[in-house]
C-alpha cells in the first residue's frame, strides 16, 4: 500500500470510529463531565491514572484541567498518578507494580473525589487495584475503557460511570479517549462558568 493511502485510510478509520461512538457515548460522557464538575465545584479533586498510552493520556486530561483548556479559568485539582516516578518505582519495588495507583488512591483520595482510570483493555491489573482502593473509601470512578470493558467493567458500582470504545483496536480506542477526555474539559469549563 502506498503510503499517502495508508495516512488516509488511518483518517478514515479514525473518523468512522467517532461517528460510530458519537450517539452511543454522549450521555454517558455528559453524566461524567456532571460529576466531575460538581465534585471540582465542591472543592474535590480528580485523581487520573493509566499505564502506557494511558498514562500520557492521562497527564494531558490533568494538564488541561490544571492549566486551561480553551477559555481562561483557575486552575482546577487534578493529578496525575503517573509522574511521581519516586512514588512509581519505590511502590513497584517495594510491593507489586498493581499497587502503584492503588497507594497513591489510599494515601490521596478524599470523599468528594473522583478516580479517573484509562485502559484500552479494562484488564490492567494496577488499575484494577486503585479502582477497588477508591470504591472502598466510596470515591467514585470514571473508567474510560474499549473492546468489551475487560475485568474492569465487572467490579464498577452503582455511583461509577464507564465510558466505552467498542472496537478491538488500541490506537482507535486511544483517539477516541482522547476525545472524550476533550469532551469532558469543555463540559467542566461550560458547567463551572454558568
Amino acid at each position: 500500500m502506498d503510503p499517502i493511502t495508508l495516512v488516509a485510510d488511518q483518517f478514515r478509520a479514525s473518523a468512522k470510529i467517532k461517528r460510530n461512538c458519537a450517539d452511543a457515548l454522549a450521555p454517558v460522557i455528559a453524566l461524567a463531565g456532571a460529576l466531575l464538575a460538581d465534585r471540582l465545584r465542591a472543592g474535590g479533586k480528580l485523581l487520573v491514572c493509566g499505564n502506557g498510552g494511558s498514562a500520557a493520556d492521562a497527564q494531558h486530561f490533568s494538564g488541561e484541567l490544571l492549566g486551561r483548556f480553551e477559555r481562561p479559568r483557575a486552575g482546577l485539582a487534578a493529578i496525575a498518578l503517573t509522574t511521581d516516578s519516586s512514588t512509581l518505582t519505590a511502590v513497584a519495588n517495594d510491593y507489586a507494580y498493581d499497587e502503584v495507583f492503588a497507594r497513591q488512591v489510599q494515601a490521596l483520595a478524599r470523599a468528594g473525589d473522583v478516580l479517573v482510570v484509562l485502559s484500552t483493555s479494562g484488564n490492567s491489573p494496577s488499575i484494577l487495584r486503585a479502582v477497588e482502593v477508591a470504591q472502598a473509601a466510596t470515591v467514585p470512578v470514571v473508567a474510560l475503557t474499549g473492546r468489551d470493558g475487560g475485568k474492569l467493567a465487572g467490579i464498577l458500582g452503582a455511583q461509577d460511570l464507564e465510558i466505552r470504545v467498542p472496537t478491538s483496536s488500541t490506537p482507535r480506542i486511544q483517539e477516541v479517549h482522547i476525545l472524550a477526555l476533550h469532551c469532558l474539559c469543555e463540559l467542566i469549563d461550560e458547567a463551572l462558568a454558568s
